[in-house]
This record gives structure tokens, C-alpha cells and sequence, in this order.
């Protein structure tokens, strides 16, 4: 359903039954990482009119894998991470 690239790739699928007996499926709610672990590939200072899947492309080589920042520095949302000049971005290695 989800893309290999994709924050919800390995996430369980479930069925919720309503009262009128109509199933739906839904993605099983994701977690931030409660630790991050993993080799620091670099610290990535942010400057004006940053984004981070162009930050995320320069150092991993693909955009859509912006979550894996996010992931990294223990961060909600995406704008967060750029959201002033001058933020500091953790850029962990991929896992294996």
C-alpha cells in the first residue's frame, strides 16, 4: 500500500467494524522512535528559505525520506526542523 520510502511502509494494517457492519481498513497509528541510535553522518546548519526535502535529497539522495530527519532529531512536524535560521539537523546513516 505504502511505499518502500515511506514513514508508514512497515506500519500494521487493521479493520475497525461499524455498528452498520461496514468494515474499514486504516494504518495503525506510528510512533516517533523513543531514542534515536545510529551513526551522525553529519550536522546540517539551517539557513534562510530552507527545505527540508532539498536538505534531505543533498544528504540521503532522495526528498521523500524528509521523516527520517525528523525521526532523527525527535521531531513532530517537518517544519520544526527549519523553522529558524540557524537550527541545527542531526543527519543519522540510513539503517541497514
Amino acid at each position: 500500500m505504502f511505499q518502500p520510502t515511506s514513514r508508514y511502509f512497515e506500519l500494521e494494517t487493521a479493520t475497525f467494524t461499524a455498528r452498520s457492519g461496514r468494515e474499514v481498513a486504516y494504518t495503525r497509528r506510528r510512533f516517533l522512535p523513543v531514542e534515536t541510535e545510529g551513526t551522525v553522518l553529519a550536522e546540517h546548519t539551517v539557513t534562510q528559505g530552507e527545505r527540508l526535502d532539498t536538505i534531505t535529497a543533498r544528504y540521503l539522495g532522495e526528498a521523500e525520506l524528509f521523516w527520517r530527519l525528523c525521526d532523527g532529531n525527535n521531531v513532530m512536524r517537518p517544519q520544526e526542523l527549519t523553522s529558524a535560521v540557524g537550527n541545527p539537523i542531526k543527519i543519522f546513516l540510513p539503517e541497514a
